[in-house]
């Protein structure tokens, strides 16, 4: 009878931790699944394209889940609290741990490994937060971080003889050298830079999101406005968004609500605007004005569609829309 095959779950960002630790288990005749986790506050762009290009040249397989409404929620109110800006660290790393146990039990594989290094990051990294996290997670006992197991308590998996502990490695600390040799030594080259890619923990972009936060604005489509154009909160709690440039106009054009209302310039080259929110006219006109503020040769009366309507607005000063300005970015 041949012998079975033991599966394990990887959660794979496509970082050099994650490909080393996925080339280890895959040494030691595992049959690898990752599972590459997408939240609404990813910054990169070539994401999805660059991970399975990743996971193609390391022969595994590869599920592309994205996180959505249920994620945003605990990002709001996390359990365990925020780091720096609104990086709840801890919460997010149990969320996907259990939707990791989730795809490990559904398809039968024996434990879930993750490219974790004991004291790499000071907030998710340390020996409490890593037991903490196995426990609420679920994966007590199934969770192995191999780039730094010989650091840590001995798992199911290495005393089920599925993994050996001597094979595992016992990285620590903060320095990349340990795996940047590693990574010469296995000749992977293609692995990027470690720059975060998560908005969490961007000033500007957290400064929306705690306005959004504060306003109740946490639907998915409200977060990914975030990412995009100026934004202002009016005295009346309207919210005007305003494209910078060309390509930042056919983004929101594409996310503006059945609620909000489209400003743009009739007959000047300017910013595609969205106002959401809003109670009355003199939003609409303060709106009007400050995306007229943005119009090429915008110095008199500049007529905008405000929907169906048309109306002429005299581009406010920076002067006037600088307390309404939700950060500067």
């Amino acid at each position: 009878m041949a012998k079975k095959k033991h599966k394990a779950i990887g959660l794979f960002s496509g970082g050099l931790d994650s490909i080393l630790a996925v080339k280890l288990i895959q040494s030691l005749g595992i049959d690898v699944t990752a599972v590459h986790f997408v939240t609404p506050f990813f910054s990169k762009k070539e994401g999805k394209e660059h991970i399975k290009k990743i996971a193609l040249d390391l022969g595994i397989k590869l599920q592309i889940v994205p996180l959505g409404e249920d994620y945003i929620a605990m990002v709001e109110q996390p359990k365990f609290g925020y780091g720096q800006n609104i990086n709840p660290c801890i919460d997010c790393k149990i969320f996907m741990f259990k939707k990791s146990k989730e795809l490990m039990t559904k398809i039968g594989a024996d434990f879930v490994f993750t490219g974790e290094v004991l004291g790499e990051r000071p907030m998710s990294q340390n020996i409490r937060s890593l037991q903490l996290i196995e426990k609420e997670s679920g994966l007590k006992g199934r969770l192995l971080r191999p780039l730094s197991a010989r650091n840590l308590e001995t798992t199911l998996p290495e005393k089920e003889k599925i993994v050996n502990r001597n094979q595992l490695l016992d990285i620590k600390g903060r320095s990349r050298r340990p795996q940047m040799a590693l990574a010469e030594k296995l000749e992977i080259t293609n692995y990027p830079n470690p720059a975060g890619g998560c908005l969490l923990t961007d000033d500007h972009y957290t400064e929306r999101l705690k306005d959004a936060f504060a306003l109740g604005e946490d639907s998915a489509n409200e977060i990914e406005l975030l990412k995009h154009g100026r934004h202002f909160r009016l005295p009346s709690g309207a919210k005007v968004i305003v494209g910078r440039n060309e390509e930042e106009n056919k983004i929101l054009q594409k996310l503006i609500g059945n609620e909000d209302l489209a400003i743009n310039p009739v007959k000047l080259m300017g910013p595609f605007v969205i106002l959401k929110n809003y109670r009355d006219n003199h939003d609409i006109e303060i709106a009007a004005g400050i995306g007229a503020r943005y119009c090429d040769g915008s110095n008199d009366l500049v007529e905008v569609k405000c929907g169906r309507k048309k109306i002429k607005v005299k581009p406010l000063t920076p002067e006037q829309i600088k307390l309404w300005r939700i950060n500067r970015s």
